[in-house]
């Protein structure tokens, strides 16, 4: 037998250990190769670029910057879960060296091991992501909306990348581990047992310090949410108490929980909690730490995808503008009733009923826009919304330009009780009479309402011979639907004029940008979110399979003291649930937080997204917590008499 063939065969003889090393290390890949296989695709960037140049590259950084995370974090599992399972075969080492092995040809054995499982995982993410290329890319074209689709080609180049980033990750992986295994004693070695760490010293300081630092974090992403705050090391501040915070709550506030739990006889004493409990506190150092780092993990993924669920909603596009299309017209422009008659005609022909409605606006010294009453009805009437009957002498109606504007304005306590309107330098003091709730002026800076004959008084203020502008709003009833009849207009009426005099914006064009947009986001938080949950669940299975000959020999003496087969298979199930749904329930806080904040900066409801997301990766932990706890407990009950 020669040394490779010994190293296969020891990784064969322990395929139940490598196996969610190896699983998780062939989904990293595969995804790695679907990103790779979208980037190099000969059709994707020009079919984006024909919508939007920023488009092409927004996918094209976002692919990047997504495998370098997926690469990066890769290399880190795998470090963590080699490095894991090496911990479990000290007796196998020492065995061998009790044969003759010196500890040069122990290092390669490890070396060889973690390269030909490496290389394997390679070999078998790169086939399953050729077997559903092309359904990846029928996929990718529905979600980013292009409209000829995504044909299948030879990803060579995304196989060469996929392959030589990889095969370099698990060399130096491979590398590391072997380096790390420490060669002692060798009557060390044959009897190491993995030792019960102790139970970990707890600061009730820091375990109030875990909760005021979560409560903290979720302070400020709120603050930064509700007063606009909008600064980047704000959230990033938010989210770091968060994590500092979750960390302290596993390794501390844990601890005390147990210790009560323990001075509570009527719940310490009763039926198998015993055991249980005291097991729990028994391991607690170890799976504090796993218990933080799959909270987070999964927290990440849950906030990632349930974002762009949220964001893809086409609330968004007509929270931001209501109209179809939108046509600005200054006093110079000639050709103003040529192109909103083609627009009718050509709405018409293509079978879409329209409202259209228009106002004229002045605008103020301060940048605000004057808009008078009649006007601001017909607009009103064209999205079929309630119009405001009159507005006294010298008073005047706020119109909200954003979501949060509407929202304070609600409560008249945060309505400013009177506004000076100045144009050309001429000033008028007006009381505010009310606030809308409408948002028929989206983009706008401040607009202003008043009766017709307050805003022809002001406009008389205005410099003489100024031009004037207007702005036509086109009410369209599923006007996602109009991107052939935008097309038609669109080769009638160029969207800008060279001179400035005005400028078509068709929503459609806009909403399909904003669709491929949101589309690169959701492929890409769903396949990195995808992946860091895959890791997170792989810890848990590191956690169990690495303390399973441990808990083999402390059940089978737990046996000796009468508990039956069904007392022992509810103790491992109460650990395992807890293992499972204790970090899945602290990640769905977080990401509920998460959402919270989200739905403060938009108009429609993102429960449903949100929901769908949580409850989709929780029926993933169900099911996954089904078959492990299956086969942990048959494996760990397989001497019990």
């Amino acid at each position: 037998m020669t040394f490779r063939q010994f190293a296969f065969n020891n990784v064969i003889r322990n395929k139940r250990i490598y196996v969610a090393h190896f699983l998780s290390s062939a989904f990293s890949v595969m995804v790695f190769f679907v990103y790779a296989l979208l980037l190099f695709h000969p059709d994707l960037q020009g079919e984006l670029q024909s919508t939007s140049e920023t488009m092409s590259k927004l996918a094209k950084m976002g692919m990047n910057i997504s495998q370098y995370l997926i690469f990066i974090f890769s290399f880190f599992f795998c470090m963590y879960s080699v490095s894991a399972f090496l911990k479990t075969r000290k007796r196998e080492f020492g065995i061998l060296m009790v044969h003759g092995m010196s500890t040069k040809q122990l290092h390669r054995l490890v070396f060889v091991e973690n390269l030909m499982i490496g290389l394997a995982a390679i070999a078998a993410g790169i086939l399953t992501g050729l077997v559903f290329a092309k359904l990846t890319l029928l996929i990718s074209a529905k979600v980013l909306y292009i409209q000829n689709g995504l044909p299948f080609y030879l990803p060579w180049k995304a196989v060469a990348v996929t392959t030589l980033a990889y095969a370099v990750m698990f060399f130096l992986v491979s590398l590391f581990t072997s380096k790390t295994v420490k060669v002692t004693e060798l009557v060390e070695l044959i009897r190491s047992e993995e030792k019960p760490k102790p139970e970990p010293k707890a600061s009730l300081g820091l375990s109030v310090l875990g909760i005021l630092l979560i409560l903290a974090g979720y302070g400020t992403v709120f603050f930064f949410v509700l007063q606009r705050a909008f600064v980047l090391p704000l959230l990033v501040a938010g989210v770091g108490l968060t994590v500092l915070g979750t960390y302290f709550l596993f390794t501390q506030l844990s601890v005390y929980a147990i210790r009560w739990m323990r001075g509570k006889e009527s719940l310490f004493l009763k039926k198998t909690n015993l055991l249980t409990i005291s097991e729990l506190a028994y391991r607690m150092r170890d799976n504090a730490t796993m218990f933080f780092m799959t909270a987070i993990i999964s927290a990440v993924a849950f906030t990632g995808i349930g974002t762009c669920v949220a964001i893809a909603d086409p609330g968004l596009v007509e929270m931001e503008t209501p109209y179809a299309y939108s046509y600005y017209s200054t006093s110079d422009n000639d050709k103003e009733s040529q192109h909103i008659k083609i627009i009718q005609d050509r709405l018409t022909e293509a079978g879409f009923a329209y409202n259209m409605a228009y106002y004229v606006r002045e605008f103020m010294d301060d940048g605000g826009m004057l808009i008078k009453l009649s006007d601001y009805n017909a607009l009103a009437k064209a999205l079929g919304k309630e119009t405001e009957n009159s507005l006294e002498a010298g008073k005047v109606m706020l119109v909200p330009v954003n979501y949060h504007e509407r929202q304070i304005w609600r409560e008249e306590a945060n309505r400013p009780a009177q506004v000076e309107l100045s144009m050309n330098g001429i000033a008028k003091t007006l009381s505010v009479q009310k606030a809308s709730s409408l948002m028929l002026f989206p983009d706008m800076y401040k607009v202003y309402v008043v009766n017709d004959a307050m805003y022809d008084q002001i406009a008389s203020t205005r410099e003489e011979g100024a031009s004037t502008s207007k702005m036509f709003h086109f009410v369209v009833p599923n006007w996602e639907k109009s991107l052939d009849v935008t097309n038609q207009i669109l080769k009638e009426v160029p969207q800008n004029d060279a001179e400035g005099n005005y400028y078509l914006s068709p929503l459609v064009s806009y909403w399909l940008m904003s669709k491929q947009q949101n589309g690169i986001l959701f492929i890409l938080s769903s396949l990195v979110g995808i992946v860091f949950f895959t890791f997170a669940a792989s810890f848990l299975y590191f956690r169990l399979y690495t303390d399973l000959s441990r808990d083999q020999q402390q059940f089978q003496l737990i046996s000796k003291v009468g508990l039956t087969r069904k007392e022992l298979k509810r103790i491992v199930s109460q650990q395992l649930r807890l293992m499972f749904f204790l970090p899945m329930a602290v990640a769905v806080i977080h990401s509920s937080v998460a959402f919270l904040a989200l739905q403060q900066l938009v108009d429609y409801s993102v429960l449903l997204g949100s929901l769908i997301v949580i409850g989709a990766f929780l029926l993933i932990q169900v099911l996954y917590y089904s078959i492990v706890r299956s086969r942990y407990t048959k494996r760990l009950l397989v001497h019990f008499m």
